[in-house]
């Protein structure tokens, strides 16, 4: 009896850590979402567009495959993808064109923004490449990247006037084939559950625990009310 009950209980405790790990399933917020490149190797030509990188095909990484980003190479590259809406964010994934073949790399150095605009210095530095080498930067990348935002910014940069690594290319590119942003599907969630506040905004992704609130609210767990009074010519705050 006492080895059935200790059963019972692994059993559901197996079944409690399956529904929270469900519960912190994130999809691909970026999937046909509009997309935009700068430098593109040919305009109006479907088979380099920017959306490639969000089509949600992968399996040919080469350059004329039609499921790849491709542009001229400039002394800066920028490709982003628009959310429409700020979501969660949990982590970024990307897969780099590799020609399906061991492959050398204009990747090195490349940066990933999440901002609330497609101006990338106004927005927060997810990841930095400072230590890739050409035998180290893998050809599918993923970083995990918990904030908030609209735009995901792929950028990379080869300046006149820097010195870069020798193993750096001369240009910049975007050659990217695809850019998966996993999150949340909507704002006021943690993987698939509401925010445990009803008048929370953001929360946390993992912990539920509310990092902003709705408009019109205040407190830890967003319970107070705000409205402001007009009295004698001067605004008033107040919490309700």
């Amino acid at each position: 009896m006492e080895c059935s009950t200790s059963k019972l209980s692994a059993m559901k405790l197996m079944l409690y850590i399956s529904l929270v790990k469900v519960s912190l399933c994130y999809v691909n917020v970026a999937l046909n979402k509009p997309a935009y490149q700068q430098n593109p190797f040919k305009q109006n030509d479907s088979t380099g567009d920017a959306s490639n990188a969000v089509d949600g095909q992968k399996s040919d990484l080469t350059r004329n495959g039609g499921q790849c980003v491709v542009s001229a190479g400039k002394e800066t590259a920028t490709w982003w993808v628009n959310l429409t809406s700020i979501h969660s964010i949990h982590h970024i994934t990307i897969y780099f064109m590799t020609d399906n073949r061991a492959w050398g790399t204009s990747f090195l150095g490349f940066s990933v923004y999440i901002s609330n605009t497609t101006d990338r210095l106004g927005g927060i530095l997810c990841f930095k490449d400072t230590n890739f080498t050409l035998d180290s930067i893998p050809d599918v990348f993923t970083t995990t990247c918990p904030l908030h935002g609209q735009y995901v910014i792929y950028y990379n940069e080869r300046l006149t006037g820097v010195t870069y690594p020798d193993t750096y290319t001369p240009s910049a590119e975007n050659n990217v084939c695809e850019v998966e942003v996993y999150g949340c599907p909507a704002t006021g969630c943690f993987g698939f559950l509401p925010c445990p506040d009803a008048n929370c905004q953001y929360c946390h992704k993992e912990t539920g625990r509310c990092q902003e609130c709705k408009l019109g609210y205040n407190g830890q767990q967003c319970e107070l009310g705000m409205i402001y009074v007009k009295l004698d010519c001067l605004s008033h705050l107040l919490l309700i």
